[in-house]
């Protein structure tokens, strides 16, 4: 475990990169522990449900408190959310999946609003000798059904340059858009793109900026299935970073996805998740150790 961990580790600190989340936020040093152990406690309430969860996460949330009333806004936003999504224990959430149709049936029936101020997060995914692979075309091809069912609504793409084998430096954002334009039919002016994101933390920083900026208010992330939660695990915390830092209150409102199930690369996608939320958090070496040392 320790070494599969350690594997985990190192990749994530080479998908996250050096980008730091001072700018928009920074828990309280107090609280460095306090988040470990609320990382530590959602982690095990999904993987090993038990009646006591739901007080060992209001006592983390409580200490929190205790040491800062905005870091347990966020905590609270993070911990909501993540026992909503992926402990689930109500049954309540139900995840939308593309069907292949030109439109997104499954979502006409939400509360998504048809208004520009309604935004598709279209998620992107490592190109591959520097052209989009089958994977990030089927998200596109869910985010075009989506934008056919909700002709007002904008989406916005962010990803630079990645994968190997890229000399023409193609990005994944700029491809998503000609993709989304060009083989489905989406008025370009519909799509805002970040092609200058390095980073997963820099995806939903950039991402987080053109909505802002539109004056988004509510948004539906658009990814893969397996990749879903996880993907909604990094946004919804943004957006708590930006509602405590600078009064920016964008909420998270459906999902959808299109129907692939599972990647190898990630067999555990909700420690993938988890570890993720720790590192913008920020936290100190010496609590990432004991969040590694109990997953």
């Amino acid at each position: 475990m320790t070494r599969k961990i350690t594997a985990m580790a190192l990749a994530l600190a080479l998908l996250l990169g050096p980008a730091a989340l001072a700018d928009v936020y920074h828990i309280s040093d107090e609280n460095e522990m306090n988040f470990g152990r609320l990382c530590i406690d959602m982690i095990r309430a999904y993987e090993k449900p038990s009646p006591g969860d739901a007080a060992a996460i209001q006592s983390v949330l409580d200490a929190i408190g205790a040491m800062d009333a905005n870091d347990r806004a966020v905590a609270e936003a993070i911990a909501e959310h993540w026992m909503r999504v992926y402990v689930n224990a109500d049954g309540s959430y139900a995840m939308h999946i593309h069907d292949g149709g030109a439109r997104a049936t499954a979502l006409e029936g939400t509360d998504i609003p048809d208004s520009p101020t309604h935004a598709f997060v279209v998620l992107g995914f490592k190109l591959k000798n520097g052209a989009m692979t089958d994977e990030l075309t089927q998200r596109c091809e869910a985010a075009a059904a989506a934008a056919r069912s909700f002709p007002q609504t904008i989406l916005v793409c962010s990803g630079g340059v990645t994968g190997s084998n890229n000399p023409q430096k193609h990005t994944e954002a700029g491809l998503m858009k000609a993709y989304l334009t060009e083989k489905c039919g989406i008025d370009a002016a519909r799509i805002f793109i970040d092609e200058d994101a390095r980073s997963t933390v820099e995806n939903a920083i950039n991402t987080f900026e053109i909505m802002r900026a539109r004056g988004v208010q509510t948004y539906t992330v658009v990814t893969s299935e397996y990749h879903q939660k996880w993907g909604q695990v990094v946004y919804n915390a943004m957006a708590a970073f930006y509602r405590q830092s600078v009064g920016y209150d964008v909420r998270l409102l459906e999902n959808y996805s299109c129907n692939i199930t599972s990647n190898p690369d990630y067999p555990n996608e909700a420690r993938w998740a988890v570890y993720q939320l720790a590192v913008m958090l920020d936290l100190p070496d010496e609590v990432m150790d004991a969040i590694k040392r109990a997953i």
